[in-house]
């Protein structure tokens, strides 16, 4: 079984990826992460020394190699992963999608509780301009992400998406 989590940065991602795949008792993937350490510097200097595109073909390359894999795991991907190269068709060919419709409103909070400078597409914006920045964001990729097998929203719990999970993936 393999879960891919899609959605806007700041959307949850990461944090719902953890707390399914401990319930499933699969493994997590962070797709950033491996990123990171394939190349041995952090995204935010991958883009900053390389660029974008750069960083994209390292992102379509460990997620080529994941997708390969034999084991179960529960994988929060970056934003963009499923708008660029052939990831969204090698993502729902791999296994099973879920979009993380979460709305701007709410990832600016999320954001802001935190650092957003530290994320390389949010790195100069002024917290003022944020809301601005994610909706066009999401302008350009929900076409990307509706493509998705299911749609999740910012209230679903892990219970909630370990049941649509059990339901493609009876035990």
């Amino acid at each position: 079984m393999k879960i891919f989590l899609l959605g806007l940065p700041g959307s949850g991602k990461t944090t719902l990826a953890k707390a399914v795949a401990k319930s499933l008792d699969v493994s997590f993937i962070d797709l950033d992460w491996e990123i990171e350490q394939a190349a041995g510097i952090t995204i935010q200097a991958i883009f900053k020394k390389n660029g974008e595109e750069n960083f994209r073909k390292m992102e379509a390359a460990q997620l080529k190699r994941w997708c390969a894999s034999t084991i179960d795991f529960v994988m929060a991907t970056g934003g963009g992963t499923p708008c660029f190269s052939d990831n969204l068709e090698l993502l729902n060919k791999s296994g099973t999608t879920f979009f993380m419709d979460v709305p701007p409103k709410v990832i600016v909070k999320r954001l802001l509780k935190g650092n957003p400078q530290t994320r390389p597409l949010f790195a100069g914006t002024h917290p003022e301009e944020l809301k601005d920045k994610i909706e066009f964001m999401r302008s350009q990729r929900i076409a990307f992400y509706r493509q998705a097998h299911s749609t999740i929203g910012e209230e679903t719990q892990v219970d909630d998406l370990i049941m649509k999970i059990r339901k493609e993936y009876p035990l």
